[in-house]
């Protein structure tokens, strides 16, 4: 499945996904109560709550200025891998009709978050982009050395007060709400959901852990050698991969056969061939 969607038509499948996902999360559940949660479907919401503008025309709008920005000050590889997006959440969001589905407004930029998330976060899995306020960030990162992640906060909080006049306060905080969880399901949804732990492991009693580590057939386990920093001393260093319902039971035998061992550990978001057998 995974070389499937590595072919343009793959691609594109997933693109058309992501995109019907965004546009959907949109227009069944941010616009229909006002919220704008950054973006320029949000700068789009805006609009259309001030001044009737169809949501669809003013991203059109606002992503074509992008890619002109981009074309000139960004060069011809960033224009080409944002212009199927650009073009193409418009579509969607002229073809998926505007209507409110979740009357609660709290439950509404809840589901939108998680549906919004999962879009983008599909479409970063492909290396692609719906256009929009990530050109912004990327000017400021090459102009003004500005870190892309907090250029796009700027423009996306910025956004987000513009929900003060047009919405009122409530709209504001449930955009920012919005903002924050879409981060964390996109967070896990670009990832992957099927994380380890890597568990890094220096103790005298090594040869006793590496043993009962073996036991558990369903471990990775790597002996590195290493030599003290401060000591100069060499010795065995334990690299453990360990899915993560058997993490904690994993620290507990460690610490049973050697209380002193000095354990790192830290969470792995992908991990590829090999076996953890």
């Amino acid at each position: 499945m995974r070389n499937k969607l590595t072919t343009p038509a793959g691609r594109g499948l997933l693109l058309l996904i992501a995109l019907s996902l965004i546009a959907g999360s949109i227009n069944l559940f941010y616009a229909p109560h006002g919220v704008a949660a950054g973006g320029a479907t949000g700068l789009a919401i805006i609009v259309q709550e001030s001044i009737g503008v169809p949501l669809w025309l003013t991203t059109l709008a606002f992503n074509c200025l992008m890619l002109i920005l981009a074309w000139f000050m960004l060069g011809r590889g960033t224009f080409r891998r944002i212009l199927a997006g650009s073009v193409g959440l418009p579509v969607m969001l002229a073809l998926i009709p505007q209507r409110m589905i979740v009357a609660d407004r709290l439950l509404a930029v809840i589901i939108g978050s998680v549906i919004f998330a999962v879009g983008v976060g599909l479409i970063y899995r492909i290396d692609a982009s719906s256009g929009g306020t990530t050109v912004p960030p990327l000017i400021l990162q090459k102009y003004l050395r500005l870190k892309p992640a907090i250029g796009l906060f700027a423009v996306d909080f910025l956004i987000c007060l513009l929900n003060i006049p047009v919405a009122g306060i409530e709209a504001f905080v449930l955009a920012v709400f919005a903002i924050g969880l879409s981060s964390l399901v996109m967070n896990a949804v670009e990832t992957g959901l099927d994380r380890k732990k890597v568990v890094y492991v220096m103790s005298e009693r090594h040869a006793a852990i590496t043993a009962a580590v073996q036991a558990r057939t369903d471990h990775g386990l790597t002996l590195q050698s290493v030599v003290g920093g401060f000591s100069k001393t060499p010795g065995t260093m334990l690299m453990i991969v360990v899915e993560q319902p058997d993490f904690r039971a994993l620290i507990d035998g460690i610490r049973a056969i050697d209380p002193d061992a000095f354990i790192l550990a830290v969470e792995a978001t992908e991990v590829h061939g090999g076996s953890l057998g």
